[in-house]
């Protein structure tokens, strides 16, 4: 693809304000990368528009002249999304951030729920990151909470999205439901920047529940635990949240935050609802923890108390990354059928140890969805080689289980090849949506469609 040689002038010209078009080395190593350990790639030239008539302004130019755009949010994704691979323009959202009727983009999640709490409302989708809205729409993120409340599809109702020639158009609706058409709106969400920009969102919010706990129970094994969260799905206990951490996992938290848990498998468990409700549900939880030979069994309804045990989770990418500095983290990212989830953690902790990488196993195991995060050297080709293998392994036993290789992290590029392992008689349907929606091939070139 051509950059022309006066691009900046050009983007400039179109934006009309020095700072937002920046060419800086500091600007454009920020968006050459992002969380994953993929190589990074910077761009020409980064643009921070503050309207959709900018980015329309952007592409259509974009469009005309052959030049690659990449939108580029919080920059928080694992499978290089955000990476420039043909340079361009790196087209930073993150001014973009009001709140008007809950329709933003550059917001991330943490604004949202600021902005939501003082009206006894709450955003559940939870990936972790303080990711963009935006972002988190345009990968379908999920998380902790997906298991009760499902990802980003369920909760956007309508979107406003440019396409790569310019033109603005908006999907859906927000009326709670529609069947008008083709459902466009879910399209975009997950096709992550591929065929178009996301610049505002209208999203579904949720009562904060009267009543909160959160239990930690220690088991004698992953599978035991992976038992037990299959079972308290199974007769319908109505969990918030049911993330599972394996023995390494823990003790690489206790190095990193200076805790003491047991070095053991961890079922973290969130309810919400009444008092009563919840009451019930944590009684339930204790007894199928306690058949499944859990240990350390403790709750807590204290706000205070509930952010501390979970920030054990959230900090456990982090905290495994302290146990190799200057390593990068693989995630393996695919999801199984429950009845399934047991017996592909058991295969994959067997194929870890086998391939002596280090690392642990973290999940969202209420839905099926779990990751096995390992360390390697992203300057040691033997290393990226080794994990790999160790991944692709895991993805063939999941698909083999009826699962897929993505549950929530997306194709980006470093996922290319099981997207054709997994769908391979739709991928020639994938690249006629991406022509019908971006002829020219400039949004986020090297992504989703192999």
């Amino acid at each position: 693809m051509a950059v022309t040689a006066n691009l900046r002038a050009d983007l400039l010209a179109l934006i009309g304000d020095e700072r937002r078009v920046n060419d800086g080395e500091s600007a454009l190593d920020q968006h050459a990368s992002d969380l994953s350990y993929h190589p990074a790639h910077r761009p020409d030239v980064v643009v921070y528009p503050e309207s959709a008539a900018e980015v329309a302004a952007v592409l259509a130019y974009a469009n005309d002249a052959g030049v690659p755009v990449v939108p580029f949010g919080a920059g928080t994704s694992l499978e290089g999304h955000v990476i420039p691979l043909q340079g361009g323009i790196s087209l930073d959202l993150t001014r973009m951030n009001s709140i008007v009727a809950v329709r933003p983009d550059g917001v991330t999640r943490s604004q949202l729920e600021a902005a939501a709490g003082p009206h006894g409302l709450w955003f559940p989708v939870d990936p972790g990151a303080d990711a963009t809205l935006g972002g988190m729409a345009a990968t379908n993120a999920s998380g902790t909470t997906t298991v009760r409340y499902g990802g980003m599809r369920t909760h956007v109702l309508e979107l406003e999205v440019v396409l790569a020639d310019g033109r603005i158009v908006r999907t859906g609706t927000r009326a709670v439901k529609s069947s008008a058409g083709y459902n466009l709106t879910n399209l975009f969400i997950g096709s992550e920047g591929t065929l178009g920009v996301i610049t505002e969102l209208t999203l579904r919010l949720h009562p904060i529940p009267d009543h909160i706990v959160v239990a930690r129970a220690a088991f004698p094994s992953v599978e035991a635990a992976c038992r037990a969260a299959a079972t308290l799905i199974g007769v319908g206990v109505g969990v918030t949240r049911c993330e599972l951490l394996d023995a390494t996992t823990i003790a690489a938290l206790n190095a990193f935050a200076g805790t003491s848990f047991p070095e053991a498998p961890y079922l973290f468990v969130e309810f919400g609802g009444s008092e009563a409700g919840v009451a019930g549900d944590l009684v339930t939880t204790r007894e199928v923890a306690e058949d499944e030979g859990a240990t350390a069994f403790e709750s807590e309804s204290d706000p205070t108390a509930r952010a501390q045990m979970w920030s054990a989770r959230h900090n456990a990418l982090m905290a495994s990354l302290a146990l190799s500095p200057g390593s990068k983290a693989m995630t393996t990212d695919v999801a199984v059928p429950v009845s399934e989830l047991a017996a592909a953690i058991e295969q994959a902790r067997r194929a870890l140890d086998e391939s002596g990488l280090r690392g642990g196993i973290v999940g969202h195991v209420g839905d099926g969805n779990f990751h096995v995060a390992f360390l390697l050297d992203p300057d040691d080709a033997g290393s990226i080689a080794q994990a790999d293998a160790l991944n692709a392994a895991v993805v063939t036993d999941a698909l083999a289980r009826g699962g897929t290789c993505t549950g929530e992290h997306g194709i980006g590029y470093g996922k290319l090849a099981y997207l054709e392992q997994q769908h391979g008689d739709l991928v020639p349907l994938f690249r006629g949506i991406k022509q019908l929606f971006d002829p020219r091939g400039i949004l986020n070139p090297g992504k989703v469609v192999p």
